[in-house]
C-alpha cells in the first residue's frame, strides 16, 4: 500500500465530524467500477452524521482530464496509479492525501446462456477460437480506460494479444464493457471481478493470473485547488477520506468483492 492514512489522522477525523456535518456537500469523482461501493460508502457516511456527499462516475482516464481542466471535486478514486501519477505530475493532488486502499482482479465472462464452460487461461487458450468467426471481445478502451490497459497487458502476458488486438470491442469504460456482454452483443468480455458478480446477465469463465498483469489498485486521494480552497476547507474532503480508509469504509469494499490492499 502506497500511503496508508495514520490512525492518529482517522481520530482526528472522527472528532470534526460533526462540524463536517454542516459543511457544503463535497463532489467525489470515482471510477466506474467504483459505483456501487462509494454509493453505499457515501449513503453510510451520511447517515452517522458526515457530510453529504455528491459523486460522479466515469472512466477513470475521463475524470483525470475534467480534474485538470478545472472541474470541481474535492476526492478523486481512481482505477489505476498511472492515471492518479498524471495529475500528481501536474500539480493537482494534495500532498500526502494519496492512499492505495483496495485491490480487483481481471475476469473473463461470457453471457449467462453462453454454452461455454469454466476455464483456465494459458498460453494455450483459444480466446479467438472461442469469439467465433464474427465475435468481438468487450474490454474498457486499452488506449486509455484502466480495465482496458489491465485486459492488454494480460493478454500480453499470455501471449494472446497480437490474435485478437484486432477483435475488440471497445467500450469507454468497464461497466460499458460489461453491458455488451449481459445483451449479448459480445460473445466473451474482461472486466473487474467486482463488476462480473453485480451482473447475472453474465457468467465468469476464468480468472487471470495476477501476475500476467500489473497489480490493479485504486488509487484515492484529494484534489488540489477545487476553487481556490485553503487548508481548513479540506478538512471535510480529510474527514471522508479516512472514513473510505478505515475499517467501516473498507467493510463496504470488500462486500462488494474488492480486496484490502
Amino acid at each position: 500500500m502506497r500511503c496508508m492514512l495514520k490512525l492518529a489522522g482517522t481520530l482526528a477525523a472522527a472528532v470534526i465530524l460533526a462540524g463536517a456535518a454542516r459543511a457544503e456537500p463535497l463532489t467525489m469523482f470515482g471510477a466506474a467500477s467504483l459505483t456501487d461501493a462509494l454509493t453505499e460508502a457515501g449513503r453510510a457516511y451520511e447517515a452517522q452524521g458526515g457530510t453529504a456527499i455528491r459523486f460522479a462516475f466515469a472512466a477513470t482516464s475521463t475524470l483525470a482530464r475534467q480534474i485538470e481542466a478545472g472541474a470541481p471535486a474535492q476526492l478523486f478514486a481512481a482505477a489505476n496509479e498511472r492515471w492518479m501519477d498524471y495529475l500528481a505530475e501536474r500539480g493537482l493532488i494534495v500532498d500526502g492525501s494519496l492512499v492505495d486502499p483496495i485491490g480487483n482482479d481481471l475476469v473473463l465472462v461470457a453471457p449467462a446462456d453462453s454454452p461455454l464452460a469454466g476455464m483456465t487461461l494459458s498460453r494455450n487458450t483459444d480466446l479467438a477460437g472461442l469469439l467465433g468467426p464474427d465475435g468481438r471481445l468487450a474490454v474498457g478502451d486499452p488506449d486509455h480506460v484502466p480495465a482496458g490497459i489491465y485486459a492488454q497487458a494480460a493478454l500480453q502476458g499470455l501471449g494472446l494479444w497480437e490474435r485478437l488486438e484486432a477483435r475488440m470491442a471497445r467500450a469507454d469504460n468497464v461497466r460499458s464493457a460489461l453491458a455488451l456482454v449481459a445483451r449479448g452483443e459480445a460473445p466473451l468480455g474482461i472486466v473487474y471481478a467486482t463488476d462480473a458478480a453485480i451482473a447475472p446477465e453474465v457468467k465468469v469463465l476464468a480468472r487471470f493470473p495476477r501476475d500476467s498483469h500489473p497489480p490493479i489498485r485504486y488509487p484515492f486521494a484529494l484534489v488540489r485547488d477545487w476553487g481556490g480552497a485553503d487548508a481548513g476547507d479540506l478538512r471535510p474532503a480529510r474527514a471522508f477520506l479516512a472514513f473510505l480508509t478505515g475499517p467501516a469504509g473498507l467493510a463496504i469494499f470488500e462486500r462488494h468483492g474488492f480486496r484490502p490492499d
